[in-house]
């Protein structure tokens, strides 16, 4: 099974809001998710982003392959730092 870290879609038309999840990579968008990791409101100025490095950091070094937009956003919380790709533990 191949986990990925991706954007789950919220909220009211012309209104979404994002879910970051640990979900399997055949699953849909807004299908079944493993695990709830942070949030991403890209509609407040500036964008609000909550993200649960721990789990993050986690998921990754179990082997889940974040989107791009997950990883900007992991980037932006600090959790890309933390993991440092190509360093496993």
């Amino acid at each position: 099974m191949a986990v990925k870290l991706r954007l789950r879609r919220r909220g009211k038309k012309k209104q979404p809001t994002y879910r970051v999840v640990a979900a399997d990579g055949r699953s849909p968008r807004d299908g079944r998710f493993i695990e709830i990791v942070g949030s991403y409101d890209p509609r407040r100025e500036p964008s609000a982003i909550t993200i649960d490095n721990e789990k993050a950091v986690r998921w990754l070094r179990n082997g889940a392959q974040p989107t791009e937009t997950v990883e900007k956003l992991l980037k932006i919380s600090g959790a890309w730092e933390e993991f440092k790709p190509g360093t496993a533990k």
